[in-house]
C-alpha cells in the first residue's frame, strides 16, 4: 500500500464516522483533519473538494453495503432465502450501537438540492440495490413487480429503524416480505 492509499483510507474512514454521526453539513474539513490525523494540505491533495470526499465516503459505504448483503446471502440456498437474507442483514445492522440510518438517504436528505454528485451517487446505489433484488426475484420465478415491493420494504425498514431507534423494523419488513413472496409464488 502506498502512503497516499493509507492516507486516503484514513481520511475516508474518519469522514465517514463524522458524517454518519453528525451529518455531512455539520462537519468541517478541520474536524476531518483532526479525526484522520492527516494535514489539510494532504487531504486537499487527495480530495480536491469536500464534495469529492463525500463521494469517496459514499463509495466506501456502497462497498460495505454490497459486502454485507453478499455475506448475509452466503448461507441461503434459494433465491427466496437470499431475498429474506436482506432483512437478516438489516436486522444485524440496525443493532449496531452506532446505527444512524442509511448514509445514502441521510446524505441525499442533506445535499440533494446543492450537490448533483451526491444525488447521482445515491440514485446509482439505490438502483443497483433494486437490480440486485430484481435478479433474486427473477431467480425465484416470481413476478417482476415483487422486486420493487421488496426494495421498498428494505428502504422503509432502514428509515423506520433510524427514526424509531429500534431494530424491530427489520423483522417486521421480513415478515411482510415473506407474505409477499409466498403470495407471488402461489
Amino acid at each position: 500500500m502506498t502512503d497516499d492509499t493509507v492516507a486516503r483510507d484514513q481520511v475516508v474512514q474518519a469522514a465517514d464516522r463524522l458524517f454518519y454521526a453528525r451529518g455531512v453539513q455539520a462537519v468541517g474539513m478541520d474536524a476531518v483533519r483532526t479525526e484522520a490525523g492527516v494535514s489539510l494540505k494532504r487531504i486537499y491533495a487527495l480530495f480536491p473538494s469536500k464534495g469529492a470526499l463525500i463521494a469517496a465516503v459514499l463509495e466506501s459505504r456502497r462497498a460495505q453495503w454490497n459486502a454485507g448483503i453478499a455475506a448475509s446471502a452466503e448461507g441461503a440456498t434459494t433465491a427466496r432465502g437470499k431475498i429474506l437474507a436482506i432483512f437478516d442483514f438489516l436486522d444485524a445492522w440496525f443493532r449496531e450501537p452506532d446505527f444512524n440510518g442509511c448514509a445514502f438517504i441521510n446524505a441525499y436528505g442533506e445535499l440533494h438540492d446543492g450537490n448533483p454528485d451526491v444525488t447521482r451517487t445515491v440514485r446509482e446505489q439505490k438502483a443497483a440495490f433494486q437490480r440486485y433484488v430484481a435478479d433474486l426475484v427473477r431467480d425465484a420465478g416470481a413476478p417482476e413487480p415483487l422486486a420493487a415491493q421488496i426494495a421498498i420494504l428494505a428502504e422503509g425498514a432502514q428509515t423506520t429503524a433510524a427514526i424509531a431507534g429500534t431494530p424491530e423494523a427489520a423483522a417486521q419488513a421480513r415478515a411482510a416480505a415473506e407474505v409477499l413472496i409466498d403470495h407471488a409464488l402461489s
